[in-house]
């Protein structure tokens, strides 16, 4: 694909951040099931739901400038969610996991939310002022399982794992 101005550069980072979400929502069942926390599980599960509501948005921006998701693989997403399924075949204590689900669960947030918050400011940029106020729901949500997760780590995983 030719890049040749912003709003090619838009529908390319759609693309990208759509295969991450669904790269996501496919290991995060995993995740839930390896965890020994029940605030860890629930918060993952609980964004598990959350990221199901942000394809659908993608899907809503994307149908807006006669896109669809198809035809791309998000090479990033893909060696995040590679390193954190790694993880689970660590011999490692339960505790200890679950320091590290949250590691690489905010490896993965990260990422969402640098992709997002390019993402708004592109549409913005361009006059998509829909797919902008859709897309900063998004980042807002990723923001608030980032602080989530360092919630969970800071006040219940984090100590028993030391």
């Amino acid at each position: 694909m030719e890049l040749t101005d912003l709003q090619q550069l838009f529908v390319h980072e759609l693309k990208d951040i759509y295969s991450a979400e669904h790269q996501i929502l496919k290991a995060l069942p995993k995740l839930i099931k390896a965890t020994s926390n029940d605030e860890l599980s629930t918060a993952l599960e609980n964004h598990r739901q959350v990221t199901e509501k942000q394809v659908e948005r993608l899907e809503t921006v994307l149908a807006g400038i006669d896109e669809d998701g198809r035809g791309q693989r998000c090479k990033g997403m893909e060696g995040l969610l590679e390193e954190g399924s790694s993880l689970l075949k660590e011999d490692a204590t339960s505790q200890v996991l679950d320091a590290g689900i949250i590691a690489a669960a905010q490896k993965v947030e990260h990422y969402e939310i640098a992709a997002y918050g390019t993402l708004v400011s592109f549409a913005r940029r361009l006059g998509h002022t829909n797919a902008a106020h859709l897309l900063e729901q998004s980042l807002i949500e990723e923001k608030e399982a980032d602080l989530k997760l360092t919630e969970v780590a800071e006040f219940y995983v984090n100590n028993l794992a030391a």
